[in-house]
Formats: structure tokens, sequence, C-alpha cells
């Protein structure tokens, strides 16, 4: 585990302090190595996007341990959390979570300004992910006026802007058409080539064809694991 990008330990989270037995996950053992790809699959309310949260410091466990990098994450504050998760973390949410009052370049810029990076290095970093994504003609253009499949780039780009060593991807094509989610996947694939870890979770089988492990979870736990061929195609 202490080379792990995330690991966690026996982890498990409920939500009822009425009902403490009943659990959304239940005692679960990870740990993604760097550079890996790892889909989580199952059917709904089974634990993916709860498991995906306490690894993000979304939320924190009832019981066990995350590990960042090799440190424990899950006992630090709610505000120490979200200081990590600006510089380690990317976060891509199925419903793109955009500021809508903000314009795409904006939305790109923010995470780094908070994190520390000047102005125009922000702005360096912001035009070339938005051109790798292929949608910086819409810059100037508020989230509301894009397509869902731009928005989900633009919100890629966010999660990709301060370099983080984690991106986690929660339904990351499940507002999408055919299309924009083949789009989705090949841009996560070809940041998977290039080093970046990944843990994404989705109901869509496509989404595993490029990851290096598949999980899928059962009532809260991890059911059976597959262990994929490399350098598979996204699309």
């Amino acid at each position: 585990m202490m080379d792990a990008v995330v690991a966690c330990a026996g982890i498990t989270k409920g939500y009822d302090r009425l009902r403490p037995e009943v659990l959304a996950v239940r005692g679960v053992d990870l740990a993604v190595a760097p550079g890996e790809m790892v889909t989580i699959m199952g059917p709904s309310g089974c634990g993916k996007s709860t498991l995906l949260h306490l690894l993000g410091g979304l939320d924190v466990p009832t019981s066990g341990q995350v590990l960042l990098e090799g440190r424990r994450f899950d006992d630090l504050s709610e505000a120490r959390r979200a200081i990590v998760r600006r510089t380690h973390v990317g976060y891509v949410f199925q419903f793109f979570n955009l500021i809508t009052n903000l314009t795409v370049a904006d939305n790109v810029e923010l995470p780094m300004l908070l994190g520390g990076r000047s102005p125009r290095d922000a702005r360096v970093r912001r035009s070339a992910l938005l051109e790798r994504l292929g949608v910086a003609e819409h810059a100037g253009k508020s989230p509301a006026a894009l397509s869902g499949g731009q928005q989900q780039r633009v919100a890629i780009a966010r999660a990709l802007s301060n370099e983080p060593a984690l991106l986690l991807a929660d339904e990351p094509t499940g507002n999408l058409d055919s299309e924009a989610t083949e789009q989705v996947i090949t841009l996560l694939h070809e940041h998977h080539e290039h080093g970046q870890t990944i843990v994404l979770v989705s109901h869509d089988p496509r989404l595993g064809r490029s990851a290096d492990r598949v999980l899928v979870m059962e009532d809260g736990r991890i059911s059976s694991e597959t262990r994929t061929e490399p350098a598979l195609g996204g699309g």
C-alpha cells in the first residue's frame, strides 16, 4: 500500500445513526498503483459512488483508513482535506458541476488560482488543456451554451488543471449521447496511456475496455476483480 497513489483498508460507511448496521460500503480494501486505471462497476445502490467519494476525501469512512500517496487522508479536518484535494485529486462528476456564472476559461483556471498558481501560469495551462480537449474555441462562453459532451470535456480539463496525482470520475458518461460518450472514453484512455492514475465508476462496460482492472461491487463489497490486457482501445 505504501507505493499506491490511493489505498483504503477495511473501510465502511454508514449514514443512518439509528441503524448503524446498514452500510453503503462494507469492509473494502483497495490499492491503486501509479499510472493504473481502475473501473468500478455494479448495479445502482451498490456503493460505487460512495466508495469513490471516500477515496477522494469528499466523505470520510465510518471505520477503516484511506491513504493518499502513502499518507493518512481520512482523519484530516474537512478544511485540510479540501486543501489536499485541490492539488492532489481531480474529480469529474456525472453532472459536470461547472460553475454556471463563470466562463469556461474561468472554470478551468479557478482550481489553479486556488492552488497557488500565478494568473499567467493558470492561463497558459488552461489554454493548453482546452486546446488538447478540443474546446478552446468555447473558452469565453458560459457552460450553459455548450453541449453535454463539451461540458464534460471542460469538466475533465478542470479536473486535470492542477496535474493531480489521482483522477476520479463518477459516471463520466452517464448523461451523454453515444458520440460524446466515445469522445470522453477516448480522452480518458489517452490520459491513462500518458501515465495518469484514474479510478472511475460506471455502468457502461465500454469504460472497462481501457482499464487495467475492473472491479464489480455488490451490496457494498467488491465481489469480483478482473485484470484486463494492456493497451486496449478506448472506442
